[in-house]
């Protein structure tokens, strides 16, 4: 018998080709030789066995071949295309070495109930080696109400922490080091009255705004498309983007200034590539934004990042992640002129995908995550976060957080997939899928530049009803056993809850809120809190003025969130949704 190396020297010296069939071993003296027997043992083979389906796909939808080979990448230019990891476009990832330097950040999105509860799960989860923040703030924060307001009723504490002031960001981060630890907020429409508070909590602590380090979602344009957080019209909340940019970048220079997710356009029923699509359409329409303000592109654009969705097909997400960096690239390159290779790198987070979380058999979400998650470290992600099997259920226990974290840190240090850099390039179905998705979605955003930009296709409804009929699709697909999820539509158990431990918000949180909110108000300044809230005003009629710094100063004496959303919703209006059928 012939050893590996055996194969090896008589592959190189004499060029032929071993198929191996049912055991049969052909010898070809070619490469098209190799391959038409290939295919007649294949047709025998499916004659005896037929295929499960008449069309195998991707989640996302994409055809599949039975087989990949040199044929698939013929077009594929090394340098071009795909070149070294660290070099442009940055297929291959965009650290020379990867994860063999550093980790990704280990981070565990959480928030709930109270500032106090939540600083409570932080703390533990820090002790436990996570090694980023990532804050969930429930409803009325983010839609930029306070707890005691009539919309907010019932609401508080459910799915994230309750801030209205200063005061609850003191609590959350009390005995948490901000310049030690980085910390990123999923906050859009309200994004610069959040982000005002956490500079705040450092100045408190000693930390200049240069020592701070984290990230600020900020993307409101996905909230029209898939998400529905918004408040203002959307020329009033692309300022407040944009003012973001140019504050952070004079004043928050470590901090990443938007986090451009198509994680919500995923989860809301989006295909892999129009994930990408309508996620870099969004981000291309935020630089042209920024440029009208005069705003180099070279230096902002460092400070962008995005968020992606890990989905269940680890094949093509690692697909999906290597494409949107080199389709980044180019778009920052060729339509911007972007001569800064750190402004023309996509650096993401990842979050695992909670639409794919069960109610069924909970326990099979670990299996999901930790494919999801493994997809994402070898797509070349900078940060991550591993949904808990029981959030299909309700807001995650401690105990399943704490699994949630270890599977990252398992994958991190007993996988072996960080100790080499993209460690499936060069596959012939990755490399063919990378080009499907990047063409897929490039075709996606010439659609949407022809429409006139991307605010004109959402006021069209365009993105909304491609998700719609995507969501559609995918749903159908369950329903007809033509996708397979376990548990619900195949392999079905009778289950009990009974025993099953879930972590509950009462109704007493929002009463507990309401009082420290009234006591908080009645120990303020409150004329300081009136004068600073009236030059908001005065600069939101003002187009040309960044709202930031009288934002920074009415949050210092303890104005709330709701009363400086109150302030902008008087002067911007409040947006109304086109639906579209």
């Amino acid at each position: 018998m012939r050893s590996a190396s055996d194969l090896w020297k008589i592959n190189l010296g004499y060029n032929k080709f071993y198929i191996i069939i049912k055991g049969v071993v052909t010898l070809a003296d070619n490469y098209q030789e190799a391959k038409a027997a290939y295919k007649k043992a294949l047709e025998k083979v499916v004659q005896k066995n037929p295929e499960r389906f008449e069309q195998f796909t991707t989640v996302g939808g994409l055809p599949l071949n039975v087989l990949y080979s040199q044929d698939d990448i013929e077009v594929i230019n090394y340098l071009n295309d795909i070149n070294f990891p660290g070099s442009y476009p940055f297929t291959r990832g965009v650290q020379a070495n990867m994860y063999r330097g550093r980790f990704w950040t280990m981070r565990q999105y959480a928030g709930f109930a109270t500032a106090e509860e939540s600083n409570a799960r932080y703390r533990y989860l820090l002790e436990r080696g996570t090694t980023g923040l990532s804050v969930a703030f429930d409803l009325p924060t983010q839609i930029g109400y306070d707890t005691d307001h009539p919309m907010a009723q019932g609401e508080c504490g459910k799915v994230g922490v309750a801030i209205d002031s200063l005061a609850d960001m003191e609590i959350l981060f009390d005995k948490i080091p901000l310049d030690k630890v980085s910390t990123s907020m999923t906050i859009n429409a309200p994004a610069g009255v959040l982000l005002a508070m956490y500079v705040c909590v450092g100045e408190k602590q000693g930390v200049k705004p240069e020592q701070l380090s984290g990230t600020i979602q900020n993307d409101i344009l996905k909230e029209y498309i898939a998400r529905g957080t918004y408040i203002f019209p959307p020329k009033a909340s692309m300022r407040l983007v944009t003012d973001i940019f140019d504050f952070c970048g004079k004043n928050v220079p470590k901090w990443n200034t938007i986090s451009i997710s198509g994680y919500h356009i995923r989860e809301a029923g989006s295909t892999a590539v129009q994930e990408v699509a309508f996620t870099l359409a969004d981000g291309i329409a935020y630089v042209e934004a920024a440029k009208i303000t005069g705003q180099d592109p070279n230096v902002f654009g460092e400070r962008l990042s995005f968020f992606f969705n890990a989905h269940n097909d680890l094949l093509e997400e690692v697909a999906k992640y290597r494409a949107a960096r080199r389709l980044w690239a180019k778009i920052m390159k060729e339509r911007f002129g972007v001569t800064n290779p750190k402004a023309q790198m996509l650096r993401f987070h990842t979050q695992t995908a909670g639409c794919t979380l069960t109610a069924q058999q909970p326990e099979n979400n670990v299996i999901r995550v930790t494919l999801q998650a493994l997809a994402s470290v070898l797509g070349g992600t900078q940060s991550l976060h591993t949904n808990s099997m029981d959030e299909a259920l309700a807001l995650p226990t401690e105990k399943s957080v704490e699994i949630a974290l270890r599977t990252q840190q398992v994958i991190a240090y007993e996988s072996g997939v960080t100790n080499t850099v993209d460690p499936f390039a060069g596959s012939y179905v990755v490399e063919s899928l990378t080009n499907e998705i990047e063409q897929g979605a490039a075709d996606y955003i010439n659609k949407i530049d022809d429409m006139g930009g991307m605010l004109k296709a959402i006021d069209a409804g365009y993105p909304q009803k491609e998700i719609q009929d995507s969501a559609y699709n995918y749903q159908r697909a369950i329903e007809t056993d033509q996708a397979i999820v376990v548990g619900v539509n195949k392999f079905q158990t009778k289950e009990s809850s009974a025993g099953r431990k879930l972590l509950r918000v009462d109704s007493s949180v929002g009463e507990r809120q309401i009082k420290k909110l009234h006591e908080m108000k009645s120990s303020r300044d409150n004329v300081a809190v009136k004068e600073y809230l009236e030059d908001i005003r005065k600069a939101a009629r003002n187009e040309s003025e960044n709202l930031m710094p009288m934002i920074l100063n009415a949050v210092r004496v303890y104005a709330t969130e709701g009363e400086i959303c109150g302030v902008l919703r008087e002067e911007f209006g409040e947006y109304v949704e086109n639906i579209v059928l």
